[in-house]
């Protein structure tokens, strides 16, 4: 049995259903949810906490009609009852009464004005209410002109020839004409459904097919005008709601505002790059490229904005975004693009000389290239690194990878050599990790080249240290390689 709670615990959200309401528009949980309300409305038909819930199930399945009915239905006995009162002014909002949503949204907030949601509902409406019909102070009038008119209505009236159409009805007439750029609109508020509105317009076209009637005796023409008049309906509220030329001027406006700050760098430009870029670097070691990619953009121009002066090292950070850049599309599979970042980055460390600068780009650029199995040009940047290579690890993973570029090419010797190289700086930092992988390296490389003997040895080294690691799919491929060898032996 659903059992409603009438009052809240301390801390909790006054709003938050005590049914769970549905997950996302036209999902099978509303007609769930709504069932499971209506038992609850059996038990108890008058529970104004129920009404609530189920008129919040109809405002998410599109039914604001029956939504308003019951907001209505739980201030029957209680007039103040605020839950009641926000979810008639949603149901009013979402059928487009954005004056009446606004008076109860008022009423709401006075009784409650600690609720956030009574807030944003009188936000929101006021907003829908500007757009539809313009801000007051947007409208300016002018006492000039011949205003005769307003004292001689009658005359007027009397003396308009038959057919004359007033110039505002007009107008009117004319606005609900279809053009161009109205089609346009509602193209872009209707999205998906105005290949559907497009349907039914050309099939009321079809005479034949519109003569026709449903099973329950409803006529085809009436169903289908129904149909283009709700969409029609949806259209208007939604450019109520943000028109196109709202969308439009929030966006230059947000461009203008973004230019300022860009033009004006921070108080402290130093700080502010090294907490962007740090930023950047969570969000992609967390796994989130977009976001990263998108930070990096972000400060990426408005460092490009700033002068010398306000940067004095602004190509270094420049080659640092671009880096940052190049990382994060590495990680969405947007290649091209993360090339051309890193060698972007490459170009800037050349010019300034800085060798480490240069080993990060070198590093990328070739890590890029491999993976999209352009196994030479990722030799070259590899070869070219190897001088500015620094520390035991760094160096034993670029033998190691220039030697597996070599290994896909099919030059045997000088993968071998690479591997020896790779193994040798692996032992002198006794990393058993880099161990295994140079071994299998060497091993895979002596059996192409015939070295059987050797090729074996190096299994059965690369096979210890898999079982030390306790890295068991290593284990397992290294064995069954071991088997081939010695079969070959």
């Amino acid at each position: 049995m659903l059992t409603p709670h009438m009052d809240e615990p301390e801390g909790k959200d006054p709003f938050s259903p005590k049914i769970s309401l549905p997950l996302g528009q036209n999902h099978p949980c509303h007609h769930r949810e709504e069932a499971r309300t209506q038992q609850a409305l059996i038990l108890q038909p008058d529970d104004k906490n129920c009404l609530v819930a189920r008129s919040k199930c109809y405002v998410k399945m599109g039914d604001s009609d029956n939504a308003l009915r019951d907001a209505e239905a739980s201030l029957k006995e209680d007039k103040e009852f605020f839950k009641g009162l926000y979810q008639k002014a949603e149901a009013l909002y979402t059928m487009g009464d954005f004056e009446f949503a606004l008076v109860f949204y008022h009423r709401g907030h006075k009784l409650r004005p600690e609720l956030q949601e009574f807030r944003l509902g009188i936000q929101k409406a006021q907003e829908a209410i500007d757009n539809s019909v313009g801000s007051p102070s947007s409208v300016k009038l002018e006492n000039k002109g011949d205003l005769s008119f307003f004292h001689k209505a009658d005359e007027v009236k009397k003396g308009r020839p038959k057919g004359l159409i007033h110039p505002l009805r007009r107008e009117m007439r004319q606005q609900n004409k279809k053009t161009p750029k109205s089609e346009k609109t509602a193209k872009q508020l209707l999205g998906e459904l105005y290949s559907d509105k497009e349907y039914l317009e050309k099939l009321l076209k079809d005479e034949d097919l519109v003569k026709g009637k449903m099973r329950g005796g409803e006529r085809l023409q009436d169903l289908i005008l129904n149909c283009i008049t709700y969409l029609d309906t949806r259209t208007e509220f939604w450019r109520q709601q943000k028109p196109i030329y709202a969308r439009e001027r929030d966006r230059k406006l947000m461009q203008q505002k973004w230019n300022k700050t860009r033009q004006n760098p921070p108080s402290d430009p130093t700080r502010f790059v090294l907490k962007s870029l740090e930023e950047i670097d969570a969000a992609l070691t967390a796994g989130n490229a977009e976001s990263s990619l998108k930070k990096a953009r972000e400060v990426l121009k408005s460092v490009q904005c700033w002068s010398e002066e306000v940067v004095p090292n602004k190509k270094e950070v420049l080659g640092n975004l671009h880096s940052c850049i190049g990382n994060a599309l590495i990680d969405l599979g947007k290649m091209d693009r993360a090339l051309d970042n890193h060698q972007k980055d490459l170009d800037l460390a050349r010019q300034c000389k800085l060798p480490e600068a240069k080993s990060r780009a070198l590093d990328n650029v070739g890590r890029v290239y491999a993976r999209i199995g352009k196994f030479p040009q990722a030799i070259d940047a590899w070869e070219e690194k190897i001088p500015l290579a620094s520390g035991g690890l760094e160096r034993t993973w670029l033998f190691h990878e220039i030697g597996r570029c070599y290994l896909e090419l099919k030059r045997h010797t000088e993968a071998r050599d690479y591997g020896v190289r790779s193994l040798a700086v692996a032992d002198e930092i006794a990393d058993e990790k880099w161990q295994l992988n140079a071994c299998v390296l060497v091993a895979q490389s002596e059996m192409k080249l015939g070295n059987f003997k050797s090729g074996v040895a190096h299994f059965e080294r690369a096979l210890d240290r898999a079982k030390v690691l306790q890295d068991d799919p290593a284990r397992d491929a290294i064995q069954k390689a071991l088997r081939e060898a010695r079969q070959r032996l």
